[in-house]
């Protein structure tokens, strides 16, 4: 057991001490003065010596006493309750979710569609329960703006100051930062292999998506093209969901999107279709939600039960002595 305030067990021992010292003080000085006395009775001594009044008075010193000890005792576990009892604990958190990647291009042929993707990612929060969510961001190197996390709150603050960004009110603007390291443009292999590459606990048998919005208009030379992207997060079990802003199912580049996305066991949708959020929220929570283990954590909480029970015993053996002796 540990104390949140032990200074206050020493409150409270200074408290008995200073009434102890006060009763034994007012005690002595009404013996001197003989304060207290109600009346002379003659041949007193006789009836000191009787065995009844030897018995009662016995029992009355032992019934003070008492009264005395319990005050004590009531004082110190007062202090006691007071001063917070804690005991420890150890826990090990326990996060039962999924785990999304949103993969956003941000290349200068997103730009009139980026907003309106940020939007829908937005949307996407209001269907998940504690999956945890992370967001890259790529057009010729890709960048991680933050990891998977459950602080909703977090993620739309990202959210929001990455939309301003895209309205280009800054010589640079933040999403331009590191995505630009190298040749070309729109890399969308290299971009969805980074984003493949963003889950951690591999050990663990988890869903894990990315959520994937690009128009697939490649301009320059892939370290990974978008199929050996999609082989790759097929063979780490990560299912690829697209965000398609052309849209139409007869164009090269949808068509790409959406061989690549099924290849890993997902599917593309076209970014303004009415049912295109509820349909990736459905599509990911089919997948199983598999328990997160969290790092063995030792936390003290309050625990008072034991010492309150005691209080209250005591408290009440105090009372019901000082009725018994009218007190």
């Amino acid at each position: 057991m540990a104390l949140a305030h032990p200074w206050i067990i020493l409150v409270a021992v200074g408290a008995v001490l200073i009434a102890v010292a006060i009763g034994l003080v007012v005690g002595l000085r009404r013996t001197r003065t003989g304060e207290g006395e109600s009346a002379l009775v003659s041949r007193a001594e006789r009836l000191r010596r009787l065995p009844s009044f030897r018995s009662a008075v016995r029992r009355r010193m032992v019934a003070l006493s008492g009264i005395l000890g319990l005050g004590v005792i009531a004082a110190l576990l007062a202090g006691v309750v007071a001063a917070r009892p804690m005991a420890s604990q150890t826990i090990q958190p326990v996060n039962s979710s999924r785990d999304i990647v949103l993969c956003l291009d941000v290349s200068g042929s997103m730009i009139d569609v980026d907003r309106e993707v940020i939007d829908v990612f937005d949307k996407l929060l209001d269907g998940f329960k504690g999956e945890r969510i992370g967001l890259t961001i790529f057009n010729s190197s890709p960048v991680q703006v933050f990891p998977l996390t459950d602080d909703y709150a977090f993620i739309r603050q990202q959210l929001s100051e990455l939309r301003k960004g895209f309205d280009y009110q800054t010589d640079t603007p933040e999403h331009w930062v590191g995505t630009l390291n190298g040749p070309g443009a729109s890399l969308i292999g290299d971009g969805l292999a980074s984003c493949a590459m963003r889950f951690d606990h591999l050990d663990d048998d988890r869903s894990r998506s990315v959520i994937l919005a690009t128009d697939n208009e490649v301009n320059g030379a892939q370290i990974v093209t978008l199929d050996e992207a999609a082989a790759y997060s097929r063979g780490k079990k990560v299912k690829v969901f697209a965000l398609d802003p052309v849209g139409d199912p007869k164009a090269e580049t949808s068509i790409g999107l959406s061989k690549a996305a099924q290849t890993t066991g997902g599917q593309s949708y076209a970014l303004r279709a009415t049912t295109t959020v509820g349909d990736i929220i459905s599509e990911i929570q089919k997948q199983q939600a598999t328990a997160l283990r969290g790092q063995t954590q030792v936390v003290w909480v309050d625990s008072p039960a034991l010492w309150v029970a005691v209080l209250l015993v005591g408290a009440l053996g105090f009372l019901v002595l000082l009725w018994r002796v009218r007190l």
